[in-house]
């Protein structure tokens, strides 16, 4: 497919969704915008996309809120571009629950997505290219695989950054989020392999502590190298 063929699709699938599922969703409520607007919002409106030069990137600077804030951005831009093309594709294998699955997990990363975009205002930073060349979309094992990857490293993320947060409501937020990540993680985990769910024993390479019954968490600086071949937009970091 043409990539603004794709691009269209894309763009009216994450509309569609939207429209039948913002009434039953509660966290874009908390963004304050009608349904309505949460529909255009979410569905991407490309053509006004800020899209940053790949090489000349973005600056995530953590020194205060914002640097913590547009990290988090950047990592569900990357999360909500995954989940539209899994929705766009039809991967081998997926039963009816698991591809309602996906659509649904679609439509909470761009919920995230939008809410970090919406927070930020002129302060965030703008929208990432993404490198998914490795993944295979017709293949339901390679999408499982991506998406274990991605929601384990995504929940060592949050709990890494939320050190740096320095405003309550920002740390509240970020605990919302991070815990719904944690429930794909555990849906994903199982659908490869049931019972395995909670077994932090495999987590160690994400930080977690299975004796202590912790979770990972990682600093900004293990997690961006991990996330750096799915993405190809340049970030740079400083005031680390």
């Amino acid at each position: 497919m043409k990539n603004n063929e794709l691009e269209t699709k894309t763009e009216l699938q994450e509309e569609s969704l939207l429209k039948s599922t913002v009434g039953r969703r509660s966290f874009l409520q908390y963004a304050g915008a009608s349904a309505a607007a949460l529909a255009l919002v979410a569905a991407g409106c490309r053509k006004d996309r800020n899209f940053t030069d790949p090489m000349a990137g973005v600056t995530l600077d953590f020194k205060d809120d914002f640097g913590v804030l547009n990290y988090a951005y950047a990592l569900e831009q990357l999360e909500a571009a995954f989940y539209i093309q899994v929705a766009n594709s039809n991967p081998s294998g997926f039963t009816t629950a698991q591809k309602a699955y996906f659509q649904d997990v679609q439509f909470h990363e761009i919920a995230h997505r939008e809410f970090f975009k919406k927070a930020l205002g002129t302060a965030a930073i703008g929208s990432l290219e993404v490198n998914f060349s490795a993944i295979d979309f017709t293949s339901g094992a390679s999408v499982l695989a991506t998406a274990k990857t991605f929601e384990d490293l995504g929940v060592a993320a949050y709990n890494g950054a939320g050190v740096r947060l320095k405003e309550t409501a920002y740390l509240v937020l970020a605990g919302q989020i991070v815990s719904v990540e944690a429930r794909h993680a555990a849906y994903v985990r199982d659908q490869i392999s049931n019972g395995t769910f909670a077994d932090l024993g495999t987590l160690s390479a994400f930080g977690a502590v299975d004796a202590n019954g912790l979770d990972g968490a990682l600093t900004p600086d293990k997690v961006l190298p991990l996330a750096a071949p799915f993405i190809k937009t340049k970030i740079n970091v400083v005031n680390l």
